[in-house]
């Protein structure tokens, strides 16, 4: 009898850890592991199939700085943003080089901001893409990152942009705590029933 419950036991706790396992990659890194419904915007390349990491497996990464920033123009909304980001991380994921290219024209493009201007764009996708490559470091083949810091952009942007939820929507996938919730709070406030902004809050519930 004791073998036997033995034996019950660790397999209650085999499930339990298998459970635990899976519902952790599951819900994963948030900047990368859930797509953003961007609506009609344009968007990279991507490939067909179910999960958040098909890209196209045609798809010639050596394209991808000029395509990203093509994509990331002024009016393109904060969603399509996040999404193209998400894809260009994955893409970049595949060659070092690729990613410290596509990184550094992003900064440089923020840095280059006429003074006194206060377009928040540049900013955002600075910060946003620092913080996706963080949060890719798990599944890339290199480290993407040197010590880099991309949640200070996005409050810089955010002071710019004033009310922007999607732009809180974003920095709060960037936190946890307390600060992830107040961000959210102010995403939630500002998506009207049914917009885009309110499928990807109720998507990625925190």
């Amino acid at each position: 009898m004791l073998k036997l419950t033995d034996r019950v036991l660790k397999l209650v706790a085999g499930v339990a850890l298998f459970a635990a396992m899976s519902g952790t990659a599951e819900a994963g890194p948030p900047l990368i592991c859930h797509p953003f419904n961007a609506g009609s915007a344009a968007l990279l390349p991507w490939g067909l199939g179910p999960g958040w990491n098909t890209p196209d497996r045609s798809y010639d990464v050596q394209r991808l700085t000029a395509d990203t920033l093509r994509l990331l123009t002024p009016t393109a909304p904060v969603l399509a943003r996040m999404e193209n980001m998400r894809r260009a991380t994955i893409y970049a994921g595949q060659d070092r080089k690729v990613a410290a290219a596509l990184l550094k024209a992003v900064i440089d493009r923020a840095k280059s901001t006429a003074a006194g201007s206060k377009d928040p764009m540049p900013w955002f996708d600075a910060g946003y893409l620092i913080e996706t490559y963080r949060q890719n470091e798990s599944t890339a083949r290199f480290n993407m990152l040197a010590g880099a810091e991309g949640y200070g952009l996005v409050v810089k942007a955010l002071q710019f942009a004033g009310q922007n939820a999607e732009m809180e929507f974003a920095a709060s996938l960037m936190q946890r705590g307390t600060v992830a919730a107040e961000h959210r709070q102010r995403a939630l406030a500002g998506a009207p029933k049914g917009s885009l902004l309110a499928k990807n809050l109720a998507s990625i519930g925190q």
